[in-house]
């Protein structure tokens, strides 16, 4: 099957299917082979070595879509298949420019929308996947392992809970202005062993700062939306430059941690197992022994000067 693919996490759950698309977003990263494909969407949106800030404000001044189909090449590549999202409009293709664009095709494809906004979602979605592809032994298996992984974290976290009760943790996946992470970050944070009710019951949404002082969280791990570590760690500084920062308990503790969130968090596909692995051990190191990926991916920033001090976990 030739499948056509728009969004990063479908990308990377194809390629862990063992097929690999015809054609893929400019997002699309991971696997590596993933950035040889032929790219199929672009956005105005300059993020190159762009601060949090600016980059919030070239999205609020885009007049129109903020990313383009190219249909010439879609139709081009013959697609059976283009597999787009409509969880969030500012992530990637907006899905109805996609039907829109599919039904001028001749023959037109079929089309998959993912709309995952649960951590269940996410995994659920790695079989409807498999069986639109055609691989649903493999998307099975796939499923299989995600399971025994997350029972695996739950079953620890609950250990540490009846240990040490669950940190306040609050999860922000954009800094300037401050954003909490929604849709499955919530239901991460609770099998992680932490106590979820600062991440909203629904999509991402921005944050008071004063609120944020008010929860006083005793963990912080900020992913920003398509930021690798080293970037998170400098948006950290747009916190570290707000009043009572280095009052928030998990700043005083050493326990606000910079997360790579181009890889955790922010993709909802089956990586989301590595990510709530990796929150595990921010939120209970005691209980945690991380894997040397999962140190790179994560890591404790100086609670005055935003910097690298130790590797999470």
């Amino acid at each position: 099957m030739r499948v056509a693919t728009l969004l990063p996490s479908a990308t990377e759950t194809l390629f862990a299917l063992g097929v690999e698309p015809i054609g893929v977003s400019h997002s699309c990263d991971h696997p590596p082979a993933a950035r040889d494909l032929p790219t199929l969407t672009s956005t105005v949106v300059d993020h190159d070595d762009r601060s949090a800030a600016d980059i919030d404000a070239q999205m609020r001044s885009v007049d129109g879509a903020v990313y383009d189909l190219d249909v010439d090449r879609l139709a081009a590549l013959e697609p059976d298949l283009v597999v787009t999202q409509a969880t969030c409009d500012v992530c990637a293709v907006d899905a109805g420019a996609v039907h829109a664009a599919v039904a001028s095709l001749d023959p037109a494809p079929e089309v998959l929308t993912l709309d995952p906004h649960s951590f269940g979602d996410v995994l659920d979605d790695v079989t409807r996947l498999g069986a639109a592809v055609g691989a649903e032994a493999a998307a099975n298996a796939l499923r299989t392992d995600c399971r025994e992984r997350v029972d695996r974290v739950r079953e620890r976290a609950e250990r540490a809970v009846a240990d040490v009760g669950r940190p306040r943790t609050a999860v922000l996946d954009w800094t300037d202005p401050p954003i909490r992470a929604g849709h499955w970050v919530r239901d991460m944070v609770e099998i992680a062993g932490g106590d979820p009710s600062f991440q909203p019951d629904g999509a991402s949404e921005p944050a008071a700062w004063d609120d944020v002082r008010a929860y006083d969280p005793e963990a912080l791990v900020v992913a920003p939306c398509g930021f690798e570590r080293d970037r998170a760690v400098d948006a950290i500084a747009d916190l570290a430059d707000r009043p009572g920062w280095r009052d928030l308990a998990a700043v005083a503790d050493d326990r606000a941690y910079a997360a790579d969130g181009n890889a955790l968090f922010n993709r909802p596909s089956h990586r989301l197992v590595d990510s709530l692995e990796a929150l595990f051990a921010c939120l209970h190191p005691e209980h945690a022994s991380a894997s040397s990926g999962e140190r790179d991916r994560v890591a404790r920033v100086d609670a005055t000067t935003p910097s690298v001090r130790a590797n999470g976990g």
